[in-house]
């Protein structure tokens, strides 16, 4: 059965890499994340809202444009960071990401505000940084 995804609508991303590698630990590779991302909003395709890039995975919050399935804008971000990876850095094997994702569509009644405070606060959570300050690789639209 296929995923079910609705135009407008918003929604809680989680990608994970392959066997939890920890790929995205530098700031080069942190980046290749986060300008996927931005590429995302500037094609109208998805609105990110909030995001925090960990070294094994990431969180997205983003607001599905009507032009592609969930499916398929996951599909183009997974695909464009492994492309840009494997440019940029030769010792990064296949495959990059595990298959699929999770998702969690946002309800009407949940606070858009709590859901980006769990996102970034993701990196104090796994002992990373003792404030979500001191992590370089998040962004949300309204500062926590």
């Amino acid at each position: 059965m296929g995923r079910f995804s609705v135009a407008n609508n918003i929604y809680l991303i989680t990608m994970v890499t392959h066997e939890r590698r920890k790929l995205f630990q530098s700031l080069e590779s942190a980046r290749l994340v986060i300008n996927q991302l931005s590429s995302i909003d500037k094609e109208s395709v998805a609105g990110t809202l909030a995001f925090v890039v960990m070294p094994d995975h990431v969180h997205w919050l983003c607001q599905l444009g009507e032009v592609m399935t969930l499916s398929r804008v996951v599909q183009r971000v997974k695909s464009g960071v492994t492309r840009e990876l494997r440019r940029q850095t030769t010792n990064v094997s296949d495959p990059v990401w595990q298959d699929g994702f999770h998702d969690h569509a946002i309800r009407k009644d949940e606070d858009l505000r709590t859901v980006c405070r769990y996102i970034i606060a993701n990196p104090v959570r796994a002992g990373l940084v003792t404030t979500a300050r001191e992590y370089s690789h998040w962004d949300c639209i309204w500062l926590p």
